[in-house]
């Protein structure tokens, strides 16, 4: 019986979890909290929207490479490739730099005007895919501090209560101590992932950068020679052959 009545018993609540350490802590607490969360939902929301925009990316180069240097020429190449796409963007600019060159009063060799063009629009595509990740390295690198300033302050509030109480007693700075660890673990809860993900998006936005890049160089070779110049392509797969329909038999 005694038995029973001990499992049927409602356990202790805890004294010293996250929101406890939070009410003790007051305003400076809750407000550090805030902003680590602030922070860890900026960074997850940055990771999975750069995640997508890379990946379009990438899709839109496997398409250019199936389809765009088997086209004619440049325009009709151009009309194949997905509207607003990275690679239409160059092309385009291309396009508009070749037609504009003829326009020029103060004579400019067409392949310094063409690369200049060319440049510019691949670094305009470079610094959109960048966008948002300095504030991944912000959170990487600030964010300890901030949790590191509610640990001062948890720690600073553990030694007025020593002082308060004359001694050292578990009872007076588990409180304030363990709101003080709690603070050091969410910022660098949210540290990690957010140098983590810089890293990861970083090393994808170089090797889509790479590719842009050798697309522009071959698009340039390929405006300057006026389409005699263009890099090999496998040929398209062949269709398959259908099948000869079987004469009807006599009954």
């Amino acid at each position: 019986m005694l038995m029973y009545l001990a499992a049927a018993a409602p356990k202790p609540e805890n004294p010293y979890g996250l929101m406890e350490a939070l009410e003790q802590g007051g305003t400076i607490a809750w407000t550090v909290f805030l902003i680590l969360c602030g922070m860890s939902v900026g960074t997850f929301y940055i990771l999975f929207t750069k995640l997508i925009e890379q990946q379009k990316v990438i899709n839109q180069g496997k398409k250019v490479r199936a389809t765009f240097w088997r086209a004619a020429n440049i325009k009709e190449g151009s009309a194949k490739l997905e509207k607003n796409s990275a690679y239409k963007q160059i092309v385009d600019d291309g396009i508009k730099a070749q037609e504009e060159h003829t326009k020029l009063t103060d004579p400019v060799e067409a392949h310094d005007w063409l690369h200049g063009s060319l440049g510019r629009s691949e670094a305009a595509i470079n610094s959109s895919l960048g966008g948002g990740l300095a504030f991944l390295a912000t959170v990487g690198s600030t964010s300890p501090f901030i949790g590191l300033f509610g640990t001062v302050i948890g720690i600073y509030r553990a030694l007025i209560k020593i002082g308060a109480a004359g001694q050292a007693s578990i009872d007076a700075v588990a409180g304030p101590v363990g709101e003080a660890l709690i603070m050091t673990a969410l910022g660098l809860a949210v540290a990690v992932p957010a140098v983590l993900a810089y890293n990861f998006l970083q090393r994808r936005n170089k090797s889509i950068a790479e590719q842009l890049n050798g697309f522009t160089v071959d698009l340039l070779a390929y405006l300057v020679s006026n389409g005699a110049v263009k890099p090999s392509v496998a040929p398209a797969p062949a269709a398959p052959a259908a099948k000869p329909v079987a004469a009807p038999t006599k009954a």
